[in-house]
């Protein structure tokens, strides 16, 4: 069964840093492409970004040059680094991935940029 645990968010002011990470399990890691999606406050849920599993990766145009992507395919680690923080950034951050034709989400981690 596939299992997908956020951590790392937090309470930020506008210019910092948050890092946030996934941990998967239930998949082959090291196959599989991962992306992040997030979810503001009355907002529809939006891609952030993803990578594939040899580590190239794709920005959405607002996060691009202030978030980056990483992967760790031993321990089966996922990370968003998060620069530059903007109260616009504010949002649930889930980790996810396909598997099967299904689609699979974490539960999130809260994310709140204050300014």
């Amino acid at each position: 069964q596939v299992h997908l645990v956020e951590r790392g968010g937090g309470l930020v002011q506008a210019g910092g840093s948050l890092r946030l990470s996934c941990a998967a399990s239930g998949i082959n890691f090291r196959l599989h492409p991962m992306a992040w999606h997030r979810q503001g406050p009355g907002k529809q849920r939006e891609w952030v970004g993803d990578i594939t599993g040899s580590g190239s990766t794709n920005y959405s145009e607002s996060v691009k040059d202030r978030f980056t992507i990483s992967r760790d395919n031993v321990w089966n680690r996922l990370y968003l680094q998060m620069d530059t923080l903007k109260p616009e950034d504010t949002a649930r951050y889930y980790c996810t991935t396909r598997f099967r034709g299904r689609s699979y989400w974490g539960q999130g981690t809260q994310v709140t940029v204050s300014s």
